[in-house]
């Protein structure tokens, strides 16, 4: 199996992605051969790659999308692609019919602000090219210093989210062993690697190597409807051999409490309480309100209810957006309803092991509820500032100033 979500030849100008929907049970690959899909023609784009969620996570959503735009410029200028629909005589009309096929891809993901972000940085090379070459060699340019610059900027987040959890833990005293939360994926498979919210945790489990106080244990949310704990950050804790245990998402206020009052009675998995729940997010407004996978604020609010528990977000600042103030104006998307009522896994023997076949593990999707009935599916929810304690980038950990968040 793999932790590389994300495959870009910088010579050839190819994108392959990882195919998260198969993750665990099998490794494939595929390639990224558009920005969009284009009407008559079968192409696997960076669009649907992201809408279909072959892909994600915030990070990774906007190094694919930036990656798709190279790719295609390259089939259209260095392979002769004349099925795009692009005028290559044509400079202004060139870029028209480029910055149409970006506004489409960007509408993939409308809650994650990363995409926009990096989308709109290329819209200004763009206005600022004098020649189809340039375009391209700018833009190829930019895209590798985006990937780059992302993996440096998890491993930051790391150190930050170090730094800030045992300053925190020396203000209250607290020594020996302790436990974190996560919710969703925000490691190696939703960034160009390591992670962010999954970073801290990674960069916390390399510090219990050579501290008295240390993590012990991590509680991973199986994230419903699309379980993205449970087959993506189960699976990259088992890689990295940090100590788990798999929760679902209704679990979190029990166990929070059994560990708080130290209820041995109940089986517990580790006896070290939870001190920090640490969450990546999607998009982070001015004032420091959070948007990141349902279910996210509730575990806040339950975090809120236990002064001793701290809650993070952790992101790189390209998520934050500047355009908005408050989380009432983050777009929260709305998702198919097939994804709540079905279900797809792998299929497993009277042995409980995996059952394969010619093509890998043999996989089935079920229905787990009524066919027709009425779904309500958002994707997202907002987290308010005043319920994170700490929100961490690769330049620092930010912490509330008169109740808010200021972010230089």
């Amino acid at each position: 199996m793999s932790l590389e979500a994300i495959k870009f030849d910088e010579k050839r100008a190819t994108l392959r992605i990882l195919n998260q929907l198969l993750v665990p049970y099998e490794t494939q690959y595929l390639a990224v051969d558009a920005i969009a899909p284009v009407e008559g023609i079968d192409l696997f784009s960076g669009y649907t790659a992201i809408k279909g969620m072959y892909t994600r996570g915030a990070p990774a959503i906007m190094l694919v999308g930036c990656f798709s735009v190279v790719v295609e410029l390259n089939r259209v200028l260095n392979e002769n692609e004349t099925r795009f629909g692009y005028d290559v005589a044509d400079l202004a009309r060139f870029k028209s019919r480029l910055l149409d096929r970006i506004s489409v891809l960007i509408q993939s993901r409308p809650t994650a602000v990363n995409l926009l972000n990096g989308c709109n940085e290329m819209r200004q090379i763009i206005d600022a090219s004098t020649s189809t070459t340039s375009l391209y060699t700018d833009l190829l340019q930019f895209a590798v210093k985006l990937y780059k610059d992302d993996l440096k900027s998890n491993h930051a987040i790391g150190a930050n989210g170090v730094e800030y959890i045992y300053s925190e833990l020396e203000k209250e005293g607290f020594t020996g062993e302790f436990s974190v939360m996560t919710i969703c994926n925000t490691g190696s498979l939703a960034t160009s690697g390591y992670g962010t919210a999954l970073g801290i945790i990674r960069a916390l489990h390399q510090e219990a190597q050579h501290r008295a106080t240390k993590m012990a244990h991590v509680y991973a949310c199986e994230t419903r409807p699309y379980n993205q704990g449970s087959r993506l950050t189960a699976y990259e804790l088992q890689y990295e051999k940090i100590p788990f245990s798999l929760i679902t998402d209704n679990m979190v206020s029990f166990l929070v409490d059994s560990l708080a009052k130290n209820k041995a009675n109940r089986s517990l998995p580790s006896a070290a309480p939870i001190k920090f729940i640490i969450v990546g997010a999607d998009r982070i407004v001015k004032n420091g309100d959070l948007a990141n996978k349902i279910g996210t604020f509730q575990l806040s609010l339950i975090a809120s209810l236990y002064p001793s528990i701290k809650f993070i977000g952790a992101a790189p600042t390209t998520t934050i957006d500047f355009t908005r103030s408050t989380g009432d104006e983050i777009v929260i998307e709305q998702r198919p309803k097939k994804e709540l009522t079905q279900i797809m896994g792998g299929v497993v023997g009277p042995d409980g092991a995996f059952v394969h076949g010619n093509n890998g593990v043999q996989m089935q999707k079920i229905s787990m509820a009524p066919v027709g009935i009425d779904v309500w599916n958002p994707s997202f929810d907002v987290t308010p500032h005043d319920k994170i304690d700490a929100i961490v980038t690769e330049k620092k950990f930010f912490t509330k100033t008169n109740g808010s968040y200021t972010f230089e």
